[in-house]
């Protein structure tokens, strides 16, 4: 059999898909065309069983296995080098059927944990139908004892997400600048409203938002001090109290948002300024101090060409993730 793959026009990486039958030689003929930037050629080959569906009899079997056991841990995500920089995904979809395998799962044993291996958001259709989720990314060589050590309670988990999760890819700020995937040319559309900025500004529910983090520990947040005037050009302090009120020893991201009042241009509703993270023993209290300096109250004015930080109003939201605001405080610069 011969096949060849052809780079399609505006489009920097092919894929196709063959039949191979057992016994008999395949060749295969790659042509390709070399952009004038384009430094790197290189090609992928991979194999795997297909099965249609309702044909796969691990399948059923895994479905079999999950109804009497105790508890499921399932572990998902993308194969080597599907996810890469450079290379667009084409969906937001976990590959293959495993959607409908942990659906079908957890229908039977509700007692079950998903561990994700994915470098960025995946839609999550059973999300309100599993007992947890571990989001792991691509932690390397440990990720076994990694996850192994968090599931029994030898680590109580402490990690944020450092992008927001939306529900579908037409949440996505991005989705309507550019023609995913292959479109060599992406229009940043968005402007400033990138991430949880836009989530904000539209007014949308994340799947899960930017700094959102579960622990098997609570904090409780508490007496939020700043100054309420501050003159432009000088440090100012804040300081929140956080207080271990859980049973079991870890660690909280403090969150500092600061909401601009009154600009004279748009800007974001809330931007992330400072986070610090902070270990606490159960019932242990501590006082966390955190920083605002000129630069973070201000923007960028085209027209001057130049940073402004104008006075004004402006508030501060402290939370443990960009829609888990616990305090609020407003200060006036002068």
């Amino acid at each position: 059999m011969e096949s060849k793959a052809r780079n399609a026009e505006a489009h920097r990486n092919s894929s196709q898909v063959y039949r191979l039958v057992g016994g008999k030689t395949s060749n295969l003929v790659i042509e390709y065309t070399r952009y004038p930037d384009q430094g790197i050629i290189y090609y992928r080959l991979g194999m795997g069983i297909q099965f249609k569906k309702g044909s796969d009899p691990r399948f059923e079997r895994a479905v079999k296995a999950a109804k009497s056991a105790d508890t499921v841990v399932f572990f998902g995500g993308m194969p080597d080098g599907f996810e890469t920089e450079g290379d667009d995904r084409p969906d937001m979809e976990l590959l293959g059927r495993q959607n409908e395998l942990i659906e079908a799962i957890a229908r039977v044993n509700p007692n079950t944990v998903v561990v994700l291996n994915t470098g960025s958001p995946v839609s999550m259709p059973w999300v309100d139908d599993v007992g947890g989720i571990i989001e792991a990314f691509f932690p390397g060589m440990e990720n076994g004892n990694a996850i192994a050590n968090v599931l029994l309670g030898i680590v109580t988990p402490s990690g944020k997400l450092p992008v927001t999760f939306p529900k579908r890819l037409q949440d996505s700020p991005a989705y309507i600048n550019a023609s995913y995937p292959g479109c060599r040319e992406v229009n940043y559309g968005e402007g400033i409203f990138v991430g949880y900025r836009y989530f904000d500004k539209v007014e949308t529910e994340p799947l899960f938002p930017f700094g959102h983090g579960l622990s098997y520990s609570q904090f409780k947040y508490g007496n939020l001090a700043l100054p309420k005037k501050v003159k432009r050009g000088k440090p100012i302090k804040v300081s929140v109290e956080i207080t271990n009120i859980g049973e079991r020893a870890g660690a909280e991201v403090v969150q500092l948002y600061v909401h601009d009042v009154q600009s004279s241009l748009v800007r974001p509703v809330k931007e992330l300024k400072a986070f610090k993270k902070v270990f606490l023993k159960s019932g242990e209290k501590r006082k966390v101090e955190l920083q605002l300096v000129d630069r973070s109250l201000s923007f960028y004015d085209p027209h001057k060409k130049t940073w402004v930080a104008e006075p004004g109003r402006f508030e501060v939201l402290v939370g443990s993730s960009s829609r888990d605001i616990r305090l609020k405080k407003t200060f006036e610069l002068v």
